[in-house]
C-alpha cells in the first residue's frame, strides 16, 4: 500500500558488504603483491625507477585499483553502520568516523605513488636534476607511501576493534568473528606503530601479523557473502 515504508533486509546489506569486502581484499593483494612488490626493488632506487619507467601503465593500474578499493571501504563502512546501529548507535558512528579518516589518509597517500611518474617522465624541466637524483626522489616517494599506508591503518586498527566489539555483542553474527576482527585490529595497530617507532622490527612483525589479519578479514568477508545475518536473532532484536 502507498505510504508503507519497507525496510531493506539485513541480508541485502550483508551481501553488499561481503562483495565490497571481497573486492577490498582482492584489489589490495593485487596492488601490493602482484604490482608494487614486482616493481619496487628494496634499497635500490635505480632498479625501482627503471621498473616504473618500463611499466608505467601497470604502475598506474595499481594506483587506480587502490582508489577503487577505498571506494569499497566507504560502502563497507555504510553497511556496518546499518547493521550495527541497533547494537550501539554511538559506537557504530564512531566506527564510521575512524573508517572515514582511514580512507581519507589512504586516498591522499596515493599522491606519493603518482609522484614517481612525474619525476621519471623525461620532461624538459626535469633536466634541472641529475638522473640519479630523480631516481632517489622517486624511491623516497614510494617509501613515503609505505609509511602513509601504515598511518592510515592506525585508524583502521581502531575501526576493527570497535567493529569486533559490535560483532561480538550483536547476536546475529558469530562471536568468533568479532574476536577475529578485534585481533586483526590489534595486529594492524602493532604493525603500524612498529613501523613508526622501530622500522626494522616492523619488517619482521609484518610477516607474523599478516596471518591473523588475513584469517579474520577473509572469514568476515565469506560469512557476509554466504551466511549473512542470523534472521532469528535479528528479528528478536526488532521485537524487543
Amino acid at each position: 500500500m502507498p505510504g508503507i515504508k519497507r525496510e531493506t533486509s539485513p541480508q541485502v546489506y550483508a551481501r553488499i558488504g561481503g562483495l565490497a569486502y571481497l573486492f577490498i581484499i582482492v584489489a589490495g593483494a593485487f596492488g601490493e603483491l602482484f604490482i608494487r612488490n614486482t616493481i619496487v626493488v628494496s634499497g635500490d632506487p635505480s632498479a625501482t625507477a627503471h621498473n616504473i619507467a618500463a611499466s608505467p601503465l601497470l604502475w598506474r593500474i595499481g594506483i587506480a585499483g587502490d582508489i577503487l578499493m577505498h571506494v569499497c571501504d566507504l560502502i563497507l563502512a555504510m553497511v556496518y553502520f546499518l547493521l550495527f546501529r541497533r547494537v550501539n548507535k554511538n559506537l557504530a558512528m564512531l566506527s564510521v568516523l575512524f573508517g572515514l579518516i582511514q580512507t581519507a589518509v589512504l586516498v591522499a597517500n596515493k599522491l606519493n605513488l603518482l609522484m614517481p611518474t612525474f619525476l621519471l617522465d623525461n620532461e624538459d624541466y626535469l633536466k634541472a636534476f641529475e638522473p640519479q637524483q630523480l631516481q632517489v626522489l622517486a624511491y623516497i616517494s614510494v617509501k613515503a607511501h609505505g609509511y602513509g599506508f601504515g598511518i592510515g591503518l592506525i585508524f583502521f586498527g581502531f575501526n576493527c576493534l570497535i567493529d569486533g566489539y559490535l560483532i561480538f555483542r550483536s547476536g546475529f553474527l558469530p562471536r568468533m568473528l568479532g574476536i577475529l576482527i578485534a585481533i586483526a585490529g590489534l595486529c594492524y595497530l602493532t604493525n603500524s606503530f612498529a613501523l613508526i617507532l622501530a622500522p626494522r622490527l616492523a619488517g619482521i612483525l609484518f610477516q607474523i601479523l599478516m596471518a591473523p589479519i588475513f584469517i579474520g578479514e577473509f572469514a568476515m568477508c565469506l560469512w557476509l557473502l554466504f551466511k549473512g545475518v542470523n534472521m532469528d536473532k535479528w528479528n528478536e532484536q526488532t521485537t524487543t
